[in-house]
């Protein structure tokens, strides 16, 4: 049976694609209902049509989000004993003794949750691929779904971006439909180990793949302090972020989450004792921390900003300047082009050049004149289309620009900074010791003795970049490892 590649979305309308589709003549336009065999353990489509056993199955996906589905079953009613465990096995379901050699629909449909879905569908062929435009409903529940398929997966992609798709997530239609009827929702937990803060993201995905945010918080335990002056992880420091862990681990677990993941970014690369915190971590919660490199975090970064910002798209420069660690990923909005990671951070800086204390401008020319002798790889290229930031520092910035008592990641999100609003906050904030600072409407007062040298990071980044201005996004590491560890 031949496998097709497909790309589908839902929605209440698909703007330029369905006006395009509206401009050409439909091959065919059919009704019909169909019954739907479904478990939250699986996605893969099993239905009953035209009185036949229909089952497909997803292959893979490939890099442009694609997936290939292969038609796996075709079998009539009564259903052999055999062909209904292949069923029960495809949809993860436990089979019960099967005692009969053939089996009725009713039999089978009393053995898992089914839907009839009524189906209104019109088809057009687009650059060499099958379109569908659909309207399915399930009784009073209803929605719309366009779908772009074929054998060669290039026409396809093609077909989608031509038609203004690229943007839309990849549905398959076992997921819209449990969508629709509000079946599934896993839980997953991220724990993002960094060299200032730890941070926590639980979410629930849907059926149709979107995420419901259930908490996400961060915890500043300073991991890396004294890192640069000895070169190992002090007592203290490990202390009180193994706490932290075992908390948010803890509070993982409350929210229902099936699955926790704990990564360790630039101070737990650099220390030759890591093991100092991530042995008692993994013996107090048995969660292991993955230690992951520089260029993994800068690509995960970019996955978050990405998917979190529509207008990111074009020439893209994100970066995440973190306590101890930048890391830089360069592409056009939809695939990288280079990435990078840099031993440049706020904590590190910080420590350098005593700005956590009130400091002279001479000072802060010194500490951004070093900064920007660490950032030569990034200088010397054309002027980007949108430069996106993300972490501690420019999220932190934004709440300070909106005065955010307390902090509202919705209104973070997507904030646009430009230089000389940084600029004027570097001007404040030199003037303020860390306790001065701490009293600033919207600075989460343990980042206070970091952001002046973070705010001197992000200035210079876009001096480098000769770049305006920025845009904020909210959503950073943990939220791009929730996406590709669990998005698939």
């Amino acid at each position: 049976m031949t496998a097709r590649w497909e790309w589908r979305t839902f929605g209440e309308g698909f703007g330029a694609a369905e006006a395009t589709l509206a401009q050409l003549p439909p091959d065919r336009v059919h009704e019909s209902d169909e019954l739907y065999l479904l478990s939250e353990a699986s996605d893969a489509s099993v239905k009953v049509r035209d009185a036949l056993m229909d089952v497909k199955r997803l292959e893979r996906v490939n890099d442009d989000g694609l997936e290939q589905w292969r038609p796996v079953l075709k079998a009539p009613f009564p259903l052999a004993a055999q062909d209904l465990r292949f069923v029960l096995d495809t949809l993860q379901t436990p089979a019960p003794v099967l005692d009969r050699a053939a089996y009725a629909l009713p039999d089978v449909a009393s053995l898992t949750r089914t839907a009839t879905i009524h189906k209104h569908r019109a088809h057009y062929h687009v650059d060499g691929c099958m379109a569908e435009l659909s309207e399915l409903s399930a009784g009073a529940a209803s929605t719309r779904t366009l779908a772009i398929e074929g054998e060669d997966p290039q026409q396809v992609i093609a077909a989608v971006r031509r038609l203004g798709l690229a943007e839309h997530p990849n549905v398959s239609v076992t997921r819209g439909i449990k969508a629709l009827l509000g079946i599934g929702g896993r839980r997953y937990g991220v724990i993002d180990v960094g060299t200032n803060s730890v941070k926590l993201h639980v979410a629930e995905r849907a059926a149709d793949g979107t995420w419901r945010a259930l908490a996400d918080r961060g915890e500043v335990t300073r991991l890396g302090e004294g890192l640069d002056g000895g070169g190992r992880l002090a007592a203290e420091p490990v202390a009180r972020t193994v706490a932290a862990i075992e908390a948010m681990v803890a509070e993982a677990r409350e929210l229902g989450a099936e699955e926790i993941i704990a990564v360790g970014t630039a101070g737990l690369r650099i220390a030759p004792n890591a093991a100092e915190l991530t042995g008692p971590v993994q013996d107090r919660t048995g969660v292991e921390i993955e230690i992951i490199p520089g260029e993994e975090e800068a690509r995960m970064a970019f996955v978050a900003a990405t998917a979190g910002l529509r207008r990111a798209t074009g020439d893209l420069v994100v970066f995440d300047s973190g306590g101890g660690s930048s890391q830089f990923t360069l592409g056009d909005g939809r695939q990288i082009v280079e990435q990078f990671s840099l031993n440049l951070g706020a904590a590190r800086v910080t420590e350098r050049f005593g700005l956590d204390q009130a400091v002279s401008a001479e000072i802060v020319t010194a500490a951004r004149s070093a900064i920007a002798r660490e950032l030569d790889r990034l200088g010397g290229r054309p002027v980007p289309g949108a430069v996106v930031g993300m972490g501690g520092t420019v999220t932190n910035l934004a709440a300070i620009k909106h005065s955010l008592a307390p902090y509202d990641p919705e209104i973070v999100q997507g904030t646009v900074l430009y230089r000389d609003e940084i600029e004027q906050q570097i001007e404040r904030l030199r003037h303020r010791s860390a306790e001065r600072r701490a009293s600033i409407v919207g600075l989460q007062p343990n980042r206070a003795p970091v952001i002046l040298a973070g705010a001197c990071i992000v200035a210079t980044v876009l001096d480098v970049l000769r770049a305006g201005a920025l845009t904020v996004s909210d959503r950073a590491l943990r939220h791009g490892l929730l996406h590709v560890r669990f998005g698939a």
